[in-house]
């Protein structure tokens, strides 16, 4: 059984950055893309940031665009979203999510494992 587990949410002031780590047991990113999506209060899942097997491909989010960054460590199947010039309506669940493929989609469909959550909360 695949299992992600995220971690790095938090409380952070407007401008402020946090970073988020995913974490997978062994071999669970292999050939697999990698994504984070996030759930605002009273609103829908939605596609954030995901990057390819390879890690040469990432795509982003408009609302994110130049401001997120996500990597990933295919030694330590770890995936990781750098979160700068946060925002309050950045506050969301933000999650992990597995691939079905090498390469990852924007739709929910694509993924066929996600983990738990993290709560980030940014104060104006």
């Amino acid at each position: 059984q695949v299992q992600l587990l995220e971690s790095g949410g938090g409380l952070v002031q407007a401008g402020g950055s946090l970073s988020l780590s995913c974490a997978g047991s062994i071999g669970t990113f292999s050939d697999h893309g990698m994504s984070w999506f996030r759930q605002a209060p009273g609103k829908e899942r939605e596609f954030v940031a995901g990057i390819r097997w390879t890690g040469t491909n990432t795509q982003y989010a408009d609302s994110v665009l130049g401001r997120f960054t996500i990597t990933r460590d295919n030694t330590k199947d770890t995936v990781y979203l750098q979160m700068n010039s946060l925002q309050p309506e950045d506050t969301a669940v933000y999650y992990c999510a597995r691939a079905r493929g090498v390469v990852p989609g924007r739709t929910e469909e694509n993924y066929d494992s996600w983990g738990m959550g993290t709560q980030v909360t940014v104060s104006s």
